[in-house]
């Protein structure tokens, strides 16, 4: 697998890889202050949930970092005020919220100690939050081989590889483990408009791993499970409901679709981060509307539709459970019913 971090610490320093520029420059920024992470999550400088999450809370450690104070309000406020603009960065992604919200319950802890101290501790989190992700996508990608078998192609949509997460990817962490241990597969990466995520992201991580990759326009998924190339669909997900809907990139949906019409097996992996039991269902999880302009301006030289032409935008769409055959967490896979056994995967402790 490729030798690349979306998220650094280093030398004091939190650096991101800037993935709007990829696949043709790679760039860190380095970020010092609440409103460069809100700028980074929000223009998706850094993507995927469990790398915003990552990033979300080594950003909030940075942006209170030089906070020179000696009584915990004052402090606390100077928190809280990052807190809630980093959190209204990007909505759909629950690892935002998830990690934030970690790192208040850990200040509050804190609270009898030294502002140093406590800067030490929320530092010490975020790096805990970093390697748990890491170990989770790991788990992930064992749990999802046991599903694969060697040879297979498996297609994929936007990216869900090492650059979504602090190592190995969720979706992708099992190609890159079955592709050390010479399974062969052959993946299919959907290009992912309107931003090319699939195009630009996972056909470039997977290239540069070594692994047999093709690239197709998303419009192209129907003929080549139609042409029988499609063992398996492999997505990530940006958060999950009770009952099991999950959210993902715009056009997941439709691939879960066809799919189930071509009798082929569609797995989302989703770490328990992502999971979030408090949303009933997929009509509750709120969508994340973008600009208009990524649809025809942004790649072009020339605007690709008349100036003025009404547009809908939206980031996410909602899987139903039932076009889920299998979710790949972390603890294991979990099979409907999810209501009931996705509560399960938390009661393991």
């Amino acid at each position: 697998m490729i030798d690349i971090a979306p998220v650094l610490y280093k030398d004091e320093k939190l650096l991101l890889l800037d993935q709007t520029l990829l696949p043709n420059e790679e760039r860190y920024l380095e970020i010092s202050t609440k409103e460069e992470i809100w700028e980074a999550i929000k223009s998706l400088r850094v993507r995927g949930a469990p790398a915003i999450g990552v990033a979300a809370a080594y950003g909030l450690y940075v942006s209170v970092r030089d906070v020179e104070t000696k009584m915990f309000d004052v402090f606390k406020d100077e928190f809280c005020a990052a807190k809630e603009l980093i959190g209204g960065a990007r909505p759909t992604a629950v690892n935002l919220s998830w990690a934030l919200e970690r790192m208040e319950n850990k200040l509050m802890e804190l609270q009898e100690r030294h502002i140093y101290d406590i800067k030490e501790q929320l530092l010490a989190e975020a790096e805990k939050i970093r390697i748990e992700d890491e170990d989770a996508c790991r788990a992930m990608g064992e749990h999802g081989l046991s599903l694969l078998a060697p040879g297979m192609g498996v297609l994929t949509h936007c990216n869900a590889g090492t650059i979504a997460t602090s190592k190995y990817g969720t979706c992708l962490a099992p190609i890159y483990l079955g592709h050390e241990r010479g399974y062969n597969f052959r993946v299919f990466a959907d290009e992912t408009r309107p931003l090319l995520q699939g195009a630009r992201l996972t056909a470039w991580e997977l290239f540069k791993a070594g692994v047999d990759v093709t690239l197709i326009c998303d419009s192209m998924a129907s003929i080549v499970m139609k042409n029988g190339w499609v063992d398996a669909v492999a997505v990530g997900c940006d958060r999950m409901a009770a009952n099991g809907d999950g959210a993902n990139k715009i056009g997941t949906s439709g691939v879960a679709v066809l799919a189930k019409e071509y009798g082929i097996p569609f797995y989302m992996f989703a770490p328990t981060s992502t999971i979030d039991l408090a949303t009933p269902s997929g009509r509750e999880i709120e969508i994340e509307q973008r600009d208009g302009g990524e649809i025809y301006r942004m790649w072009y030289a020339k605007d690709m539709a008349p100036e003025g032409v009404k547009t809908y935008n939206p980031a996410f769409d909602v899987t139903d459970a039932k076009y889920i055959t299998a979710v790949v967490t972390e603890k294991g896979v979990v099979r409907p019913p999810y209501e009931e056994n996705l509560k399960k995967v938390f009661e393991q402790g």
